[in-house]
């Protein structure tokens, strides 16, 4: 700023300031666009890609590209797409294998009975839950960023795969299937589940070709969190019938919650008692046991298993006293051991679950990536969001192979192998041992576990989903619009489905963008405001924020903060008319930033302050190049002050230097209030001398029209600084 001030101070009491330097700042020679390019621009080399042919630009990339095939970038992209060899060579073995160890059988031991939880909520067998316990972590640990995130089932994603289950391979009306006819239904139900997992990992493996990363941008954190919360609300209606040993067909569509909360209430006297009564110890254990993992976090060497407990618990009595045949309570039964015959989807059904794979894509992407940014910030390293699409895409078809329903990045389980200790994506490993001892040899331990023991590890899973709620009066206090955000995703979500919740937060919330620039008056809005002077700086600030800052008459400062395009140039242009009374826009009354004097002076420059203008459309370029037409018309200097490059290569196509000369373009506001302040200068001078011509003894105005005669109109005096 050294070159921008002069050695002049702010005027004492009682002294003046002249209006070319009005509160004592003096001023450097005002830079345009062009000088400014003259004295500092690159003119040499900027232009040359701008003039390179297309077809150049592309021969280019391929030979960088092309350049990736040698060794080195061989190794560079082998270093990109397998994480673990950059962090597995600066891996601290002393310090981190231990935590990783026991954060990873942790997690594993939970991932046991969530994984069977979960594939209830699919609508598969709960071996299936088991190999999306395995598959997909083993293979997130090779590709994934997140060194502390934990994949594996997730229950908003069950949910969706449920729901999409049961309408692409429904239950027969008549019920009562016999064994082999189960079997076959099951079957048909894996494929339909492995089917949009290979769906949904194919489609962010595209998005990973496309590098459309920035896709997790259009989840803002109200869509995300409303979404699970209310997805938990589904989780935990859809449960009651295991809870109540109630066999009721699953509901699906818009207003499934409140139909199964009818279909229990209806068959409510109809429940099992002994199911009953474990779920209501199974709950009765779980929800303290949770409570006490998260009060006690930081005093507990390890958190403790409350699931596997009620596990085993619940396995020993159902089959110490026959609840299977004695009550007829529902059984796991036998997990086979092992793994499965890798199997490709049928691609038949690729058309039609389409549109169920690609919401899931979105969750799954959004979920994990957010998740793991938060832990990447608290311990300061960086993930590579594309990179993050790669991992899960690989996962979701990979594992698809192995009849796995889709699966992403778990909120309980994450937050579980952080707090049990674990360092780095070596941890999935040992998580992934556990799942593979059961498959391989504990299958059987588990043949007499009730399924509804399963459906309170599914209810008691959804804890901090449903404590997502406390943070709404926060949210309240911070944004207003994002409290309607959350709260328009959550009521779509519960009342019609996950998917159409989803659908509908994301459209609401991108209007609510596009809202926030229009002239609505139940959103905070931008608007263009008018700036003045602060005295004995060269700074410029909104008149409205301060009586003390001065704007000069004659000079109109004005900012638009707000990207210029086809929706809000009608609001554009109905302001710039109201603050220059150009044409009908003068009969607006909207609400002044400027002070009344300064109102009822003749606009003789005008400068636009474009900094806030991020970006700018055809239409928003033509409006103004209309708008410098009009002000050319109506004798009003018009100056455009920091455009950045792309809003000024817009302007210029849409032909704003048919309107304007190069030198009414400046790189800053002070700049072009300087070279205003000059020009309002020239005037006064000549004024002035008019005035003595026509020899008058008050001030007065003078009007030059079409036969440049004088006119004379009594004004108040006018202030010292123009003197």
């Amino acid at each position: 700023m050294s070159g921008l001030l002069g050695s002049r101070t702010c005027p004492g009491p009682g002294e003046t300031s002249d209006l070319k330097f009005p509160l004592g700042a003096k001023f450097r020679e005002p830079l345009t666009e062009t000088r400014f390019q003259q004295l500092f621009g690159d003119a040499e080399q900027e232009p040359e890609p701008l003039a390179e042919p297309r077809w150049s630009r592309l021969r280019g990339l391929w030979r960088r590209r092309a350049g990736a095939c040698s060794g080195q970038g061989a190794w560079r992209l082998l270093l990109a797409r397998l994480p673990p060899l950059r962090w597995l060579p600066r891996y601290r073995w002393r310090a981190w294998l231990l935590g990783d160890a026991v954060a990873g059988v942790t997690v594993g031991i939970v991932h046991v009975p969530q994984g069977m939880a979960f594939a209830l909520l699919t609508s598969v067998p709960p071996v299936f839950g088991l190999y999306t316990s395995f598959f997909p972590v083993l293979i997130y640990t090779l590709l994934g960023t997140g060194r502390h995130l934990s994949t594996g089932t997730f229950a908003v994603l069950s949910l969706m795969t449920g729901s999409a289950v049961e309408r692409l391979v429904p239950e027969p009306l008549e019920g009562n299937l016999s064994g082999i006819e189960r079997e076959q239904l099951d079957a048909q139900r894996v494929g339909a589940a492995a089917a949009v997992a290979f769906g949904s990992g194919a489609l962010m493996l595209g998005m990973f070709a496309l590098q459309l990363g920035i896709l997790a941008t259009f989840l803002s954190e109200p869509v995300v969190k409303a979404l699970t919360s209310g997805a938990a609300l589904h989780v935990l209606v859809s449960q009651l019938p295991s809870l109540l040993g109630l066999p009721l067909p699953r509901q699906i569509g818009c207003f499934a919650l409140f139909k199964t909360l009818a279909a229990v209430l209806t068959a409510l006297p109809r429940s099992s008692p002994a199911e009953l009564t474990i779920s209501a110890l199974s709950l009765a254990l779980l929800v303290p046991v949770k409570e006490l993992n998260v009060r006690f976090r930081d005093k507990l060497p390890t958190p403790i298993p409350g699931e596997i407990v009620m596990v085993l618990l619940a396995s020993v009595l159902c089959f110490t006293s026959s609840l299977d045949t004695r009550y007829n309570v529902q059984i796991v039964g036998l997990l086979p051991g092992g793994f499965p015959q890798p199997l490709l989807p049928s691609l038949a059904e690729l058309p039609r679950i389409l549109a169920d794979s690609l919401p899931m894509a979105l969750v799954t992407f959004a979920v994990s990536t957010s998740l793991a940014s938060i832990y990447a910030d608290k311990y300061s390293y960086t993930i590579d969001s594309n990179q993050e699409l790669l991992a899960h895409g690989v996962s979701n078809l990979v594992s698809s192979l192995f009849s796995c329903f889709p699966n992403s990045a778990t909120l309980a389980t994450t937050s579980l192998l952080v707090d049990a200790g674990g360092n780095t994506q070596l941890a999935g490993l040992f998580s992934c041992l556990v799942v593979l001892s059961v498959l391989l040899w504990l299958g059987p331990f588990f043949y007499y576990l009730p399924k509804a023991v399963l459906a309170c590890i599914n209810i008691s899973s959804m804890r901090q989903m449903f404590f997502q709620m406390q943070e709404l009066p926060q949210l309240w206090r911070i944004s207003r619009v994002d409290f309607a955000v959350w709260m328009v995703t959550w009521v779509a979500v519960v009342t019609l489905s996950v998917d159409l919740g989803l659908a509908v937060g994301v459209v609401f919330s991108m209007m609510t963008v596009v809202c926030r620039t229009q002239r609505w008056d139940f959103l905070p809005r931008v608007r263009c405001l008018a700036l003045g002077l602060a005295e004995g700086t060269e700074l410029y600030r909104p008149l409205r924020e301060s009586h003390k800052l001065l704007q000069v008459p004659g000079l109109r400062i004005l900012s638009y903060p707000t990207p210029l395009y086809f929706g809000t140039r009608g609001q554009f242009r109905r302001i710039l008319e109201w603050h220059l009374r150009l044409g009908e826009g003068g009969q607006l009354t909207p609400k002044t930033d400027s002070p009344p004097d300064a109102v009822a002076e003749p606009v003789r420059v005008v400068v636009l302050d474009c900094s806030g203008v991020t970006f700018a459309d055809a239409a928003g370029a033509r409006e103004v190049v209309q708008l410098a037409s009009r002000c050319r018309d109506a004798g009003i200097h018009f100056l455009l002050a920091q455009c950045n490059a792309s809003v000024l290569g817009t302007l210029t196509q849409a032909g704003l230097l048919d309107r304007v000369t190069p030198e009414q373009l400046f790189v800053s506001v002070q700049d072009a209030a300087a070279y205003a302040l000059e020009r309002l200068v020239r005037r006064q001078s000549s004024l002035v001398q008019r005035l003595a011509q026509c020899g008058s003894d008050q001030v007065t105005q003078i009007v030059e029209g079409p036969n440049s005669a004088c006119v004379k109109r009594t004004m108040a005096p006018v202030p010292p600084y123009l003197m």
